[in-house]
């Protein structure tokens, strides 16, 4: 009956072929609409999350071992903060870094002995003062320009074939994640693309795929007693000690002279306290909670007339959000309230220093898990408050003379984030999600007490926490808590089981920004030059796991120690 009816069709289309090719037409449209557009061009081996200086690493290296990568990026730049204004690298140990991210500090170098690349100054004017200073016979140079960052990693990337950069792509975190038996199969944009792979990493500095895969994390401060740590959770003391005696500098740095009153009017608690003080007060010595160190932009300054825009007092200025800052000076306190760093060409990288400068103290709590509109919205308030720090650091008359003076000597560059004059979309995000893996870095890793025993990388910068709240004292004054500013023994094996999560949660999966760490421990982790080595590692471990077909924690650590050193990273 069926097929009678199938030859009568025929038959009438034969008739007018015009109609048939109409319907050929249809059907074909109708069967390509079974079979999703995004699953035909969006297929690859790996799938890294996130175009973080971590991200372009891990693409790199799994071109160059011949596998097809996309690099979904969810703004309209990459390189994150490594182009976003921290053009300082913080590091403790240059000969740490290795591999790939020692080829982008390299290529540093080479960009700055090309004169075209000096505008603003001649090359031998300018005099390295940061913490990772150059030496002259050294084959890195360590602090640039974010344009010029931005610039090397482009390049960085143009030889490989196998990778895709997808740009303005934000990962659905709702239903964006199907897993099958614990393997991550696709990825799904908000804009409906998929992404399918093999392998995936998350290199965001929010963790935003490893959340929406269902692995475990944490967001705040431990205790010191979950771990038995000595640094982590509260710290109002000025000085602690670490496990191996050495001194470590917490909360009497970038902090309050003593005698700064809190209250909007002077003396009188009953007028309420001045803007971001917590009411709660600190909470009890050691004790974990969820508030968040400290966000900031890291501003790239200059002091170029022909270059500078001046610093401008935004719209929406509310004197009293600084009056805490106009106290701090009129009770004594005498230094700048920024770290100037020089970078090439006349430009800065400027970071928070003193009780009240570029840090906006307690006001990224919600951060780690709000939703984009929220993290626009909390990134905008940030922004504003420093554009209403820095005028009024430049031009606010009850402002120390001598800071007016040299502040308004600079401004934003006109040739850096032109489409935000001056000012750049990426918020250095300290801190957000941490990964709770198998294996927990830890203040005794820091400190040599406790050594991994597979390691993929090295870190060596201190344990650094910028504050986390701001209060009021048993004598009435006012206060930050949260800084910690401790030593670590030398550099120091990072886990590979701290980079996967557990293999019940997720396969196929690997998180190289938001490590499996305590609070302190990824305060020393955290490094633009150590997420882009443990960018690299992971994408070395998952382009094994897909050679082989296995689970990325089942991957043969000597296997891959091998494989590492090969690709010049440094393990011990």
């Amino acid at each position: 009956m069926h097929k009678c009816r199938f030859q009568i069709l025929v038959s009438k289309l034969q008739k007018n072929k015009f109609k048939m090719k109409k319907i050929i037409a249809l059907v074909i449209l109708i069967w390509l609409s079974q079979i999703t557009f995004s699953q035909i061009i969006n297929n690859y081996d790996l799938v890294i999350y996130g175009g973080t200086s971590a991200g372009i690493s891990a693409a790199i290296q799994a071109s160059r071992m011949g596998k097809t990568v996309v690099v979904i990026e969810p703004t309209n730049r990459i390189g994150g903060l490594t182009t976003g204004g921290l053009g300082q690298t913080d590091i403790g140990n240059k000969q740490a870094i290795g591999g790939i991210a020692r080829e982008f500090y390299q290529n540093v170098k080479k960009h700055y002995q090309q004169p075209e690349n000096w505008k603003w100054q001649k090359s031998g004017e300018y005099k390295d003062g940061g913490q990772t200073r150059t030496d002259s016979g050294e084959d890195a140079m360590w602090t640039f320009e974010p344009s010029a960052a931005l610039k090397i990693l482009h390049q960085m990337l143009e030889p490989e074939k196998n990778i895709t950069l997808v740009h303005n792509q934000r990962l659905d975190r709702k239903n964006g994640v199907t897993k099958k038996k614990g393997v991550i199969t696709s990825i799904a944009m908000e804009s409906g693309e998929v992404y399918s792979g093999k392998a995936f990493i998350d290199a965001t500095y929010e963790g935003d795929l490893m959340a929406s895969a269902g692995v475990s994390y944490t967001v705040g401060r431990e205790s010191n007693k979950q771990y038995g740590e000595t640094l982590n959770g509260v710290h109002t003391a000025d000085t602690a000690r670490t496990m191996t005696n050495r001194l470590g500098r917490n909360s009497i740095n970038h902090n309050f002279v003593n005698g700064v009153d809190p209250y909007r009017e002077k003396g009188n608690p009953a007028s309420g306290l001045l803007p971001h003080i917590n009411p709660k007060g600190p909470g009890k010595e050691g004790s974990g909670n969820k508030g968040v160190q400290a966000y900031c932009f890291r501003m790239c300054l200059t002091n170029h007339p022909e270059n500078r825009i001046p610093f401008e007092k935004p719209a929406n200025y509310n004197e009293l959000d600084y009056e805490l800052l106009l106290r701090n000076y009129e009770a004594g306190e005498k230094g700048f309230p920024w770290i100037n760093s020089d970078m090439p060409n006349r430009k800065t990288d400027t970071n928070n220093r003193t009780g009240f400068s570029t840090d906006f103290i307690g006001q990224n709590y919600d951060y780690p898990e709000a939703s984009y509109a929220e993290r626009e919205a909390i990134a905008e308030r940030h922004r504003n408050y420093q554009k209403g720090l820095m005028w009024t650091l430049a031009y606010h008359p009850r402002m120390a003379e001598h800071i007016r003076n040299e502040v308004s000597r600079w401004g934003m560059c006109k040739d850096e984030f032109t489409e935000g004059n001056g000012w750049q979309e990426q918020l250095y995000v300290r801190e957000a999600r941490r990964m709770v893996s198998y294996y927990v870095m830890t203040q005794y890793h820091c400190e040599g007490l406790t050594v991994a025993n597979d390691p993929v990388g090295l870190a060596a910068y201190g344990m650094d926490s910028h504050h986390v709240q701001r209060y009021v004292t048993k004598e009435g004054f006012v206060k930050n808590e949260g800084n910690v500013e401790a030593p670590v023994s030398g550099p120091y094996p990072i886990s590979y089981r701290s980079i996967v999560p557990k293999e019940k949660e997720c396969k196929n999966l690997l998180v190289p920004v938001c490590v499996s760490a305590t609070h302190i421990a990824f305060g020393s982790i955290r490094m633009e030059p150590v997420f882009m080595v443990l960018g690299q590692s992971a994408a070395i471990a998952a382009s094994m796991a897909i050679d082989k077909n296995i689970p990325v924690q089942q991957v043969e650590y000597k296997e891959l120690q091998k494989v590492l050193l090969e690709n010049m990273q440094r393990l011990k």
